[in-house]
């Protein structure tokens, strides 16, 4: 089932996660970054989740910490990952002696 966007956003300002996410999902399918960024600060982790996978996919550290900074945390552990030189899924582990 399609919701139009003004739906989904009435519902979303009147505290519906679930809209908000789709919100995010719509915004991701559509490549537009700025909304998804829009959603972020409005609080929407599943929008902090969809940035970082792209930040990730792009290599991008300053977007990782940007997106870290409004609040998605795997934003900032996928930052120290990498800046730790890590491979993927290695966070917090310590190397063997």
């Amino acid at each position: 089932m399609n919701f139009d966007r003004e739906t989904l956003r009435a519902l979303a300002d009147a505290g519906n996660e679930t809209a908000l996410d789709r919100l995010a999902d719509l915004a991701d399918a559509a490549g537009n970054l700025q909304e998804l960024s829009e959603l972020l600060d409005e609080g929407s982790m599943h929008a902090g989740c969809l940035l970082t996978r792209r930040a990730l996919a792009a290599g991008d550290l300053r977007e990782l910490q940007r997106i870290a900074d409004a609040g998605y945390e795997e934003a900032e552990n996928e930052l120290n990952r990498l800046l730790k030189g890590q491979p993927d899924g290695q966070e917090g582990r310590t190397a063997d002696p």
